[in-house]
């Protein structure tokens, strides 16, 4: 961990909180876009402890898993700087991610070392955040056993102090034209419960936690049930265009209220 009184990791130095409000609301948008509903499980609100650091850490389903990391970053922890590992190589590309708290991660040893220099920088701060898809590639959120890279487990060894968050992600069909996104947050690990644990142990008490969370939101999924979520964002509902016009037009002879959507009504959404 960075020794008090040491400079800042540069990610930390760079992030600027008004370019990461910018983008939180350009990827909210995107996502009312593309998506019928963003939906957090009822029973899985995060719980975490003021003036300890967190490590949310997600499987990996999706190209849409940074943009709903940076909604549910804004929504459900606003008063929290949060960071993140990204690709070196695509950094290079987009260096302005850099503004936003991600830093770069390369594979082998010397990008380990340096995912956990940064990252035990980062979270040298008791109210920083570290978001990792910790599966490191795109992986079906069916797939069992779930793997995760090391990284993580040799930063949940070194960090006593801080809590650990699973997060379950899916993006199932229910009755519209656009999928639903779908979270649930598992229980939180207490790094501290943990001491003395080594990275094989770690490794395991991590994966089998995002497991439980992901078979957990399975079954939340599967009941195609909105009542068991609270709804953190409204999209897109109905198809539209002719189809739609002709349902409208149906309704109005009928003298019934229009709905778009193709399931029951839904209270109205932020």
């Amino acid at each position: 961990m960075a020794a008090a009184g040491s400079p800042a990791p540069e990610v930390v130095r760079l992030r600027q909180p008004a370019l990461v409000r910018f983008f939180t609301g350009v990827m909210t948008r995107r996502l009312r876009g593309a998506f019928h509903a963003v939906r957090l499980a009822r029973e899985g609100h995060p719980r975490t402890e003021p003036g300890r650091p967190v490590v949310v850490y997600l499987n990996h389903p999706s190209w849409w898993d940074p943009a709903l990391v940076m909604l549910l970053a804004g929504r459900l922890f606003p008063g929290r700087a949060g960071f993140g590992p990204i690709e070196a190589e695509a950094l290079a590309k987009y260096r302005f991610m850099a503004r936003i708290g991600l830093f770069p991660v390369e594979h082998g040893r010397p990008g380990a070392v340096n995912f956990l220099r940064q990252s035990l920088g980062v979270l040298s701060d008791p109210d920083a955040m570290l978001w990792i898809t910790a599966e490191g590639a795109f992986t079906d959120p069916r797939r069992r056993p779930v793997h995760l890279r090391p990284g993580i487990a040799h930063l949940g060894r070194r960090l006593p102090q801080a809590i650990l968050l699973p997060l379950a992600v899916e993006y199932p069909f229910w009755d519209e034209s656009t999928p639903e996104a779908l979270v649930r947050f598992g229980a939180p690990i207490d790094a501290a419960d943990h001491v003395g644990l080594d990275v094989l142990r770690w490794r395991e008490l991590l994966e089998d936690r995002l497991a439980d969370t992901m078979d957990a939101l399975a079954a939340d999924a599967q009941s195609r049930d909105p009542a068991r979520f609270t709804t953190l964002l409204g999209g897109r509902v109905g198809v539209g265009g002719v189809y739609d016009l002709w349902r409208r037009t149906a309704a109005t002879f009928r003298g019934r209220r229009f709905h778009a959507g193709h399931g029951a009504a839904e209270d109205g959404a932020p």
